[in-house]
C-alpha cells in the first residue's frame, strides 16, 4: 500500500453507506477482522469525489511508502498551486520532478492530465461500469496498471468488494495477522479472504489500518 495521508481540498468527503452493515457482518464471520475493527471503531473510508486526483495519487505512490508519497504529493500540491489537469499539464517537467517524481512518473501524471482537459476521459460514465471492466479500461491509460486501478474503485469509487492482492500493504497485513509474520500465497490470500464477500474493500482498509496510525486516502 502506498498513498497520501492529506485529503483533497475544497470537497466534503463521502462515506459509503454500506460501511455499517459491512462491519456487523464480517466481526460476525472474521475474529481477526472483529478485533481490529474495534480498534478503530467510528472510522471509515471516504472519497472526495475528485477522479483525476484519485488516480494522480495512484501513481505518486506506486512503488513508495505511504510516507514517501505524502511528502511528494505535498510538494506537488505547492509546485502546481493544487493538482489539477490544467496546472499539472502546464507544469514543466523539471517543475515536477523537482516534487521527487521520476521522469516516468512525470509523463504519466502529464498524459493522464491532457486526457482529462481534453475531454477524452469521461469519469461520469465509470459509475456504470462493473468492477472488472472498469479496471480494463483505467488500464489501458499509461501509468494505470492493475493496482492502481484498484484503487480508484476503492477510495473514488467506494466500491465494496474490491480486493488487491498485489498491494504490498494488503500481504504484510495478512501475513501478520492470519499468517504468523511468515511468507503467504496469493492463492492462500484468496483463500482466507473468501469469506469477506462481498465487503472485501472493508476488510482490506482496516487491514490497512491496522500496520498504519493515519488512515490511507487517495
Amino acid at each position: 500500500m502506498a498513498a497520501t495521508g492529506a485529503a483533497p481540498r475544497g470537497r466534503e468527503a463521502v462515506k459509503p453507506d454500506y460501511w455499517k452493515r459491512a462491519c456487523r457482518e464480517l466481526a460476525a464471520r472474521d475474529e481477526v477482522l472483529a478485533g481490529i475493527m474495534r480498534a478503530y471503531r467510528g472510522e471509515t473510508l471516504a472519497t472526495r469525489g475528485d477522479a483525476f486526483v484519485t488516480l494522480a495519487r495512484s501513481i505518486v505512490g506506486q512503488q513508495i511508502s505511504v510516507k514517501a508519497a505524502d511528502s511528494v504529493w505535498r510538494r506537488l500540491e505547492e509546485a502546481t498551486g493544487g493538482v489539477e489537469p490544467g496546472s499539472v499539464s502546464g507544469a514543466t517537467t523539471i517543475r515536477l520532478q523537482r516534487c521527487g517524481l521520476s521522469l516516468r512518473k512525470v509523463e504519466y501524471l502529464q498524459g493522464l492530465a491532457h486526457a482529462f482537459a481534453d475531454g477524452s476521459l469521461r469519469p461520469e460514465e465509470w459509475h456504470a461500469r462493473e468492477d472488472e471492466a472498469l479496471i480494463r479500461e483505467l488500464s489501458k491509460l499509461r501509468g494505470i496498471g492493475r493496482w492502481s486501478a484498484e484503487m480508484f474503485l476503492i477510495f473514488h469509487l467506494l466500491r465494496p468488494d474490491v480486493l488487491p492482492l498485489a498491494d504490498l500493504g494488503l500481504q504484510r497485513a495478512i501475513r501478520l495477522h492470519y499468517h504468523n509474520g511468515r511468507a503467504i500465497s496469493l492463492r492462500r490470500m484468496q483463500t482466507i479472504a473468501g469469506p469477506w464477500r462481498p465487503w472485501r474493500t472493508v476488510a482490506t482498509w482496516y487491514l490497512w489500518r491496522s500496520l498504519d496510525p493515519v488512515p490511507v486516502e487517495y
